[in-house]
């Protein structure tokens, strides 16, 4: 009875996307998953609810709006912790009965309890209840996800210094708030509560922060961020947080301390797999709870057993982790899996977005590649006129000899939607001469596109005259 196919140990996005494939492929497939409701750190502490959070404090401080109202302009006055997790709830709700529903439809099975390996193809399931079994596997498939990193020296206490999953259980607002580390989820959660009128200090030990983003983009998007007086110390480890006389201070290691009602640590995640004894299945992780795979299967040193998501590492996003799941699956169960596209978009859900696509300026200039680019600001659109933005730009980078477009990158209102038409053509070959000559819907925040292939055109000069006919001919 215990005998599977495929066994999936953890339901976020690899996990899920993995299990629903292999039982696709009419495979006996169990999901074994230690959270009392499926869909891992994506569905309950990570993705949807970072999202939800950010969507719920745009309408509620009428954000968007204030391009035409001011930024005195409020649509809730007196906003409070509550009002943000009605509707994360709701959310949640939603995405767990949808998760539930494709994996019965699927004749996925599901067993609640914490996996640990016996050997490479069995699998001791400890249940709730305290019951323990054991299941065999042909292939299994680790996608357990990470968990934040907690270093000894901080004094978390899950109410005033907390880690990114805690953030999420807050009683109240913070009128101020210090955040450790200016990675992607410590830049999220920090914009996120500075839209919310929460004065923020984020504090990063590296003089840069999103180093696998375009510069300009960086610097447009560090711009905006002063400018709404967020402060940014770059270049300083934190010493020592305490808890003083109802306050928190963080002690820097050039002596100066700051001092706020709440501090957020977010300086990375480590992989999920201490109750999994590895070991006893031939497999090691490094010193951040991560396995090494091959890239084009995602098989670790064991054959049969492969892992997917933020336990591989870089880049840790929800889409690129589910691809992986699927590719991971096929190969375990035997079926043919095509080489995905070439390029695939970054999001980062800040409050303003950034999104990005292929190479970066910096990325170009090092494989010295003869290049030109295209910018469009919002405000020149007529639709970014309508909804008020003064902010927000949309990049492109096209090689001067093959004209073909190297890399899309935006920030602001709607860049991670607005990134896919850049995605499309990075990934079919096309040049300079789609964005010039498509139409494009108007007025869209998408005609930035024709701004900025006009933009460049103008630079690189008319396609040569045999290069049209030879194409034509073609």
């Amino acid at each position: 009875m215990n005998q599977y196919d495929f066994v999936v140990i953890g339901s976020g996005p690899a996990g899920r996307r993995a299990a629903i494939q292999a039982a696709k492929l009419e495979k006996k497939v169990l999901v074994i998953e230690k959270g009392t409701r499926v869909g891992g750190v994506s569905v309950h502490t990570g993705t949807i609810p970072s999202k939800t959070l950010r969507e719920t404090a745009l309408n509620l401080t009428g954000w968007r709006e204030r391009g035409f109202y001011g930024r005195s302009y409020r649509v809730k006055q007196e906003i409070n912790a509550d009002d943000l997790r009605r509707r994360l709830l709701i959310t949640l709700d939603h995405e767990v009965e949808v998760l539930e529903h494709q994996f019965s439809r699927n004749r996925v099975q599901q067993m609640r309890g914490t996996a640990r390996f016996i050997d490479a193809q069995t699998i001791e399931v400890t249940k709730e209840d305290g019951e323990v079994l054991q299941v065999q596997a042909k292939s299994v498939l680790l996608a357990v996800g990470t968990r934040p990193f907690k270093p000894s020296h901080i004094p978390f206490d899950g109410s005033s210094i907390i880690d990114s999953d805690e953030i999420l259980e807050i009683k109240e607002l913070p009128r101020s708030m210090i955040v450790i580390g200016a990675g992607v989820i410590g830049i999220e959660y920090a914009t996120i509560f500075s839209a919310l009128d929460t004065a923020v200090t984020v504090v990063e030990p590296r003089d840069t922060m999103l180093d696998f983003i375009d510069k300009e983009i960086v610097e447009d998007f560090t711009y905006q961020l002063r400018d709404r007086n967020m402060k940014l110390i770059f270049g300083q480890t934190v010493e020592g947080v305490e808890k003083l006389d109802g306050k928190c201070r963080v002690t820097l290691k050039n002596g100066r301390v700051l001092t706020a009602e709440m501090v957020l640590f977010a300086a990375g995640r480590v992989g999920a797999v201490d109750s999994l004894n590895l070991e006893a299945a031939g497999l090691e992780a490094d010193n951040r709870g991560r396995l090494k795979v091959n890239p084009e299967t995602f098989q670790t040193a064991v054959p049969t057993i492969y892992a997917a998501g933020d336990v591989v590492g870089f880049p840790s996003l929800a889409s690129t982790s589910m691809e992986q799941g699927r590719i991971a699956a096929r190969h375990a169960v035997g079926a043919p899996s095509h080489e995905p596209p070439q390029f695939f978009p970054y999001g980062i859900y800040a409050v303003p977005e950034i999104s990005t696509c292929g190479l970066t300026e910096e990325e170009v200039i090092q494989r010295a590649i003869p290049y030109e680019t295209g910018i469009a600001h919002f405000r020149e659109t007529s639709r970014g006129h309508i909804m008020g933005l003064d902010s927000g730009m949309l990049k492109m980078i096209f090689s001067l000899k093959t004209r073909r477009l190297l890399g899309v990158h935006i920030v602001g209102e709607g860049a991670t939607e607005l990134v896919h038409i850049g995605q499309a053509v990075l990934n079919l070959k096309g040049t300079v001469e789609y964005f010039v000559e498509n139409t494009f819907n108007y007025p869209t925040l998408a005609e930035a596109y024709k701004i900025a292939g006009l933009d460049a055109w103008n630079r690189m000069g008319e396609l040569k005259t045999e290069k049209v006919e030879r194409r034509a001919a073609e």
